[in-house]
């Protein structure tokens, strides 16, 4: 049994990060999506043609058949030791889960959107909108390895300046691609 749980619980720790990489990446090819869109013709019909397949190919061959691998390894996990299920530090995990597959979700519309050309966020929302799944992966980690729901005072000021460090870190992007935009 420890050696099933062993092998279940490395699956589901690959298919978290894999997963996480399509929601890293799969923003970041929105903004070049959203930023094509400004470039002159026909620049922008063959960036735009390239990037619809890029992401198409990121969210249904790695991002989607991560995220049900990973859920379906979790409710395993959760199946060999429910005990787990009684324990605070995992109801706030869930959470967090319930949050990410939101966020999953969301990209999922903003994917559809795009893929029919309808640009309706900005570059600059989208590099922000990146940061959220940033935020989970770093309370879902804490949460994990710790066994703890934290003192929440603690887990909500790291969160908070998370945040903050992350937005300043997208200004300051900001200012120097506005210095130099081939930055």
């Amino acid at each position: 049994m420890v050696e099933l749980y062993n092998y279940i619980k490395a699956l589901h720790l690959i298919f978290v990060v894999t997963w996480f990489a399509g929601l890293f990446y799969i923003p970041r090819l929105f903004i070049y999506h959203i930023e094509a869109n400004e470039k002159p013709s026909p620049e922008r019909e063959i960036l735009t043609e390239q990037l619809k397949l890029m992401t198409k190919r990121l969210w249904f061959i790695i991002t989607w058949p991560s995220a049900i691998l990973c859920t379906l390894l979790a409710l395993w996990l959760l199946h060999l030791i429910p005990e787990w299920l009684s324990q605070p530090w995992m109801h706030v995990k869930l959470g967090f889960v319930v949050l990410l597959f939101a966020y999953h979700f969301k990209c999922h519309q903003m994917f559809k959107q795009l893929q029919r050309d309808e640009v309706r966020y900005t570059s600059r929302f989208m590099r922000i909108w990146n940061e959220v799944a940033t935020l989970v992966l770093f309370a879902v980690t804490f949460l994990v390895v710790l066994k703890n729901a934290f003192n929440w005072i603690y887990g909500i000021v790291g969160i908070v300046l998370l945040a903050i460090l992350l937005m300043l870190g997208i200004r300051l992007y900001k200012r120097i691609r506005d210095k130099n935009p081939n930055a």
